[in-house]
């Protein structure tokens, strides 16, 4: 891999702070609460780029206790409101999502919600030429999960395809297909630690054991509990799990980790939402105002168009969309947005995500300060690889020079480099570049299996 871009730096201490013990991890406890298991929202997409691997789309219920109590979340601001009254439902919704949820402090609020996954699993596989290696995927705030396809095309090269069994891509429970499965039933209280529980609750109880090629039931079977058991205690018996997040699922991700370090081989973060906790009272309220305009941003994002030739026309106007890689944009345009009809019975395209589900995400800011206290304890033997923006106008969430700072918390086996051109959204603008670090990665943290595999090829 490349020479870190920032160099190892000397970190400032911080006021610690006490993280929160996460919730209890368990999916609704049937038969005591029934299930009526939904059918995927949209069809079964085939894979976008050339790799050998198959793709199918999974469902699993989430985590059944939600740390935020169940308010439904309010329609969307009207989009015909003058600026000054825009200003006014703007500055409701603010308080509503920021400041009525209160401190997340609870024993828990029973709730039946749903995550989709997608599975990209090698073609031909068996126990003569499997490695183990499974890479998760977590995606940042608003995203669904085929957003990472035009990564997975540079990642799975004809090198390190041979060592990657099985890649999974989650998506949250506001987010993609979640969401519409998840209609009328997401709150607007919502804790970002309810993502890392959710991640947790499949690996504990999901995931399957080893890696095939038999195709896998829609809804995944629930695993034993002596199983389950097992993972929570020790970990995997026949998996090597890699974890690359972004944003959001780079945050959730690490918290993930930092309560279940056994589970996890290798961490990857793209330019996670991890700042410092208790910086100084100005840095915090420019945090807020920055968090604040993303909250408000969202609330007014337009969700519902003609034809998806009208919606690529109107994000090619702009600026934040063109940066975007022109496989990026395709694929967020392909399965980001369904198809639907209006109030009048016209048909109309809509994203799955309406900008104010993005809103109660953009609302947390606990987790981070959390995810952050507990980086120091993450064992060394895990391999951290940070991505990170190389443009000027990109937040650090803090001070200058606070993503330096971030990279070298935990020290060792650390390592670094900043993606060239790409501002926060590197997965976006900057696919080939993310895929292509991830495969230097992958061929050097598992060498040992790529020597095995190179073998196996010559055989």
């Amino acid at each position: 891999m490349k020479p870190n871009s920032y160099p190892p730096t000397t970190i400032i201490p911080w006021e610690a702070i006490v993280p929160r013990l996460l919730l209890p991890i368990y999916p609704p406890p049937e038969p005591l609460v029934p299930l009526e298991r939904p059918s995927l929202p949209t069809k079964q997409r085939a894979v976008s780029f050339g790799a050998p691997y198959t793709l199918s789309t999974h469902i699993i219920p989430a985590c059944y206790l939600r740390t935020g109590r169940f308010e439904p979340i309010p329609p969307a601001p009207a989009g015909n409101l003058s600026k000054e009254e825009r200003a006014r439902v703007q500055a409701r919704y603010r308080h509503e999502l920021r400041v009525e949820r209160g401190p997340m402090i609870t024993d828990g609020h029973p709730k039946v919600l749903w995550n989709c996954l997608n599975r990209y699993v090698r073609k031909g596989i068996n126990r003569s030429n499997g490695t183990g290696l499974t890479l998760f995927f977590a995606h940042a705030n608003g995203f669904p999960k085929e957003i990472w396809e035009p990564t997975l095309a540079a990642l799975l090269s004809p090198t390190a395809d041979r060592l990657i069994d099985e890649v999974w891509c989650w998506e949250a429970v506001q987010h993609g297909d979640s969401s519409l499965l998840n209609r009328g039933s997401l709150s607007k209280y919502f804790d970002w630690s309810d993502n890392t529980r959710d991640i947790l609750n499949f690996f504990f109880n999901f995931l399957p054991t080893e890696t095939h090629t038999t195709s896998l039931p829609l809804h995944l079977a629930r695993l034993s509990a002596r199983e389950s058991m097992h993972r929570q205690e020790a970990g995997f018996s026949s998996r090597k799990l890699m974890i690359v997040g972004h944003s959001y699922g780079g945050c959730t991700s690490t918290l993930a980790t930092e309560n279940y370090p056994h589970l996890v081989d290798s961490l990857v973060l793209i330019d996670p939402v991890i700042p410092k906790p208790f910086v100084t009272r100005d840095i915090f309220n420019e945090a807020e105002a920055k968090t604040d305009g993303l909250l408000l941003n969202s609330l007014v994002r337009r969700d519902t168009w003609k034809t998806r030739d009208e919606v690529l026309t109107s994000y090619l106007k702009n600026p934040f969309f063109r940066a975007w890689h022109p496989d990026v944009l395709k694929i967020y345009i392909e399965a980001g947005i369904y198809d639907t009809t209006d109030g009048e019975g016209n048909a109309v395209v809509k994203l799955k995500m309406p900008g104010i589900y993005e809103s109660v995400v953009f609302a947390e800011r606990t987790v981070g300060h959390e995810a952050w206290q507990g980086l120091p304890n993450v064992p060394e033997r895990i391999p951290i690889r940070w991505i990170v923006p190389d443009r000027s106008d990109a937040d650090e969430f803090g001070p200058p020079g606070a993503t330096a700072e971030r990279c070298w918390v935990r020290p060792k086996n650390a390592s670094n480099i900043k993606i060239a051109g790409a501002g926060h959204l590197i997965a976006q603008e900057r696919p080939v570049e993310v895929g292509e670090d991830l495969r230097d990665f992958v061929l050097e943290v598992y060498s040992d299996l790529h020597r095995s595999a190179k073998v196996r090829a010559n055989l």
